[in-house]
């Protein structure tokens, strides 16, 4: 009965010895006396006992890794920390594992030599507008330089960077300033538009008020030009019938003459400037001019002449 027992112990031993279960995105790296032997995937893997030994079970998951926060001295002298995470997976456990003694370790340091190294170059400024040019660099480094150790580094990203307090007082302070410089500007070109487009309403103002004006006056002429070429179309009408009738009735040149001035008394009563006198009407007042001496030379008194003469 007890060597049944001793015998079930060892059979138990040797099973657990002997056959292993590798889970889903793990690998077993596999040593038979001391050398490397195989890479166990994920499922049921049988090893000899005694001989093959598990010397590392590997993750291929991608993994993630915090970079302590480290301080670098920027090119214009200031010191700030960087506060970084690598992102990575392992291709090559074998490599992993033997290519170097702490993978991790190898990526840490790694890393914090590059930031040093890329952030160095940079002014302060310079570096908080420049993350993604960081992290690119970071990250092409590394890729390259883990590449022996079978592992590829996906991404690096710079978590956050803190400069010092009285860099810190100071930059709140310009950014206040710039705040307020940006405030006042644009309520000067607020002000500006505004008295631009006043400026512009007035004068669009002045230039309608204007153009009224000239509208209003050429039609006050036109209207007064249309009026006196009615008057003077009245008064040609009415000498043309005057002169008409004088004509059918056959007058002699004294009653033609009298009618003329008859006529130019009426015309001149119109609203017109200016009128245009017939010639015969010119005529008729020579005339008048000499018959108006006339009568003044017979109603000055005669000299009565002496007897003795």
């Amino acid at each position: 009965m007890g060597f049944l027992l001793v015998l079930f112990i060892i059979l138990v031993v040797l099973a657990v010895k002997t056959i292993k279960v590798v889970r889903q995105s793990e690998v077993y790296i596999i040593e038979r006396l001391g050398k490397f032997h195989k890479v166990a995937e994920a499922g049921l893997t049988i090893i000899v006992p005694f001989m093959d030994t598990v010397r590392s079970v590997v993750s291929l998951k991608q993994q993630t890794m915090d970079i302590p926060p480290q301080g670098v001295i920027t090119s214009d002298n200031v010191t700030i920390t960087i506060d970084t995470v690598v992102f990575y997976k392992i291709t090559d456990p074998a490599r992993a594992v033997y290519e170097i003694q702490s993978l991790k370790k190898g990526i840490e340091y790694l890393a914090i030599t590059t930031i040093r190294d890329i952030v160095g170059k940079m002014e302060l400024d310079q570096t908080f507008s420049s993350r993604d040019v960081i992290n690119d660099q970071l990250r092409v480094i590394l890729d390259e330089a883990t590449d022996a150790w079978g592992c590829k580094v996906d991404r690096v990203e710079i978590k956050d960077i803190t400069p010092p307090a009285d860099i810190r007082d100071a930059m709140e302070k310009q950014m206040n300033a710039e705040r307020n410089k940006r405030a006042l500007i644009l309520q000067a070109e607020g002000e500006r538009q505004s008295a631009i487009t006043l400026a512009e309403g007035r004068k669009e103002a002045a230039i309608l008020d204007a153009e009224a004006d000239r509208e209003s006056k050429i039609r006050r002429a036109t209207g007064e030009a249309e009026a006196i070429k009615q008057v003077a179309v009245a008064k040609a009408k009415e000498i043309q019938m005057v002169y008409d009738a004088i004509k059918n009735a056959d007058p002699n040149e004294k009653l033609v003459q009298l009618k003329s001035l008859e006529a130019l008394q009426e015309v001149a009563k119109g609203e017109a400037n200016k009128i245009f006198i017939p010639f015969e009407a010119t005529s008729a007042l020579g005339s008048l001019g000499a018959v108006k001496e006339m009568m003044t030379e017979n109603r000055k008194p005669k000299k009565v002449k002496p007897m003795d003469e």
